[in-house]
Order: C-alpha cells, then structure tokens, then sequence
C-alpha cells in the first residue's frame, strides 16, 4: 500500500512546492491539493460535514488553484505523483482544462492522477453554469471530451454539455491513460459511476465501514466488465495503527492520504518527517 500527502492549499504558511518536496524527500509516492474556485456567501447546499451552510475550515474560501500549485510542485520534485484530492473538473472549461493538465503531465514527466469531484457545492457550481442536478453528466462528458483531447490526433465531442469539432490539441499526456479517481461518498450510484467511467475511488473522510464499500465496488467493477481492480485511495483521518494500515491493505487500498496544516514550512516539514518515520517509508 502506497502513502501520500494533501495539503489543503491556501494562502497562509507551507507552498504547495516545500510540501511537495519535503513529502517527496521523505518517502511519500503521491502529493495532493484540493479545489473550490470560489465559496458563494449565501448558500442553499449543506456541507457534508457539518450538515448545513457552515464551513468547517476557512480554507475552503482560500485554496489555491490546483493546477497551478502542483505544477510548481512539479518544478521542484522528480519522483512523487501530482495530484488533486480533489478537482472540480466541471467548473472549467474542458477544452482549456485538458491543456492545462496534459501540459502539466508533459512537464512532470508522467506523474499526474486526477482526483475528481461531482461537487456538493451546488451553488458553486451554478456560478458555472452547471445545473446540480445534472452534475455527473456534466463530469461524464468532461471526462470523454478531455480523453479524446489527449488521445486523437483529430478530436471532436458532440454531447450535451460539452461540444467541439475536429480539433488539434498538443502536447499529448506522457501517460496513454490519465488515471482517474473519483472522490465522492461510497454508494451504489458513485460505483457504478466509477465502474463505467473512471480507474478508482477516493473515500470522504467521513466514509466508515471502508473494507464493506470497497468489496462493494469490487463487484460494479466486475459487473461493469471491467478487467483488472479499481484503485481505492482512502482519506485517512486517525492516527496509522498497524491494525488499520494491515486491514485497509487486506480489503484492497492501495494508497492512503495524510493531511497536512497550512501552518510555516519548517514546522510542516519536520510533521512529515515524524509521519513518514510512523508509516516506515523508506
């Protein structure tokens, strides 16, 4: 089971680029940013932590741009994965998106995983025009419209959401396939979604019973047809036991994330020197 660390952007202490390389350094295999383009003062969608419009941290108003801050990431790193934890895909323009995350793929040398979102800011997504209703559908079409970007010398998408004609569009990832995780509440709906459309899941912090979920969608996997197991990178939230790392590697996860503070870097570094010792990483 791999490792990785999140660090939930903002503009206050540790840059995403001394996170990237102090995880990096200490033995880490992914690093991991979020995403909300804006938070909309009033709000009718409840946070799915705290149950109505309160925020449970206000770097929810103050995170970074993603595909910014891991390309910077990337400037100073070699080895560790890039990735988001998660992106909202839907709330960019996917002709643009695609060239920012196949560019950052071109520079990184292959490292990108992108960790996506349906969004529970429905209000957020409707200052991107993005009926909430319809927002897997919007993610759908994102995702086959970006996958043709990368892949077709001349590609076009005709959808309902999302339409272009031919088009050329380089550079091209370095990775024939962008992995693709979807980070969402464990049900039957999102792993069907997963099974149909993507490579893994990432769990809430709030998911419980994780083993259960994920012999779960092991079988929309398998009934989807799909070859192989879908990637399960879990959203840790206690302190790493031997008995949970052994049980979450015994149900099928292949990676768990860490969170970090936006607090000065040298305190932030010298916590994931301490958190790498915990884990054993090399």
């Amino acid at each position: 089971m791999r490792h990785g660390i999140v660090l939930f952007t903002s503009d206050r202490g540790i840059t995403p680029a001394q996170a990237a390389k102090a995880a990096e350094d200490a033995g880490f295999d992914t690093f991991y940013v979020p995403e909300h383009t804006h938070i909309p003062v009033r709000r009718t969608a409840a946070h799915p932590g705290t149950g109505d419009e309160t925020l449970p941290d206000d770097r929810y108003m103050r995170t970074l741009d993603p595909w910014v801050s891991l390309a910077t990431a990337a400037a100073v790193t070699d080895r560790i994965r890039l990735s988001t934890a998660v992106a909202l895909p839907v709330e960019s323009d996917p002709i643009t998106l695609a060239k920012s995350v196949a560019t950052l793929d071109h520079l990184s040398g292959g490292r990108v995983t992108i960790g996506a979102g349906f969004g529970w800011n429905t209000d957020e997504l409707a200052d991107h025009g993005v009926p909430g209703e319809r927002r897997r559908t919007v993610l759908r079409e994102y995702v086959e419209a970006m996958r043709a970007l990368w892949t077709q010398d001349e590609a076009a998408y005709d959808g309902e959401f999302v339409s272009f004609g031919p088009s050329w569009a380089w550079p091209k990832p370095v990775q024939p396939h962008l992995p693709l995780l979807i980070g969402a509440g464990g049900g039957p709906k999102t792993f069907a979604w997963i099974a149909r459309h993507a490579d893994g899941w990432m769990t809430t912090p709030r998911e419980d019973d994780v083993a259960t979920k994920v012999s779960h969608l092991h079988k929309a996997w398998a009934d989807a047809g799909r070859e192989g197991a879908p990637a399960v990178h879990v959203l840790a939230t206690s302190k790493p036991t031997p008995e949970l790392l052994e049980g979450w590697e015994a149900a099928g996860v292949t990676e768990a994330i860490w969170g970090l503070p936006d607090r000065e870097p040298d305190e932030v570094a010298a916590f994931i020197g301490r958190h790498a010792g915990r884990l054993g990483l090399p």
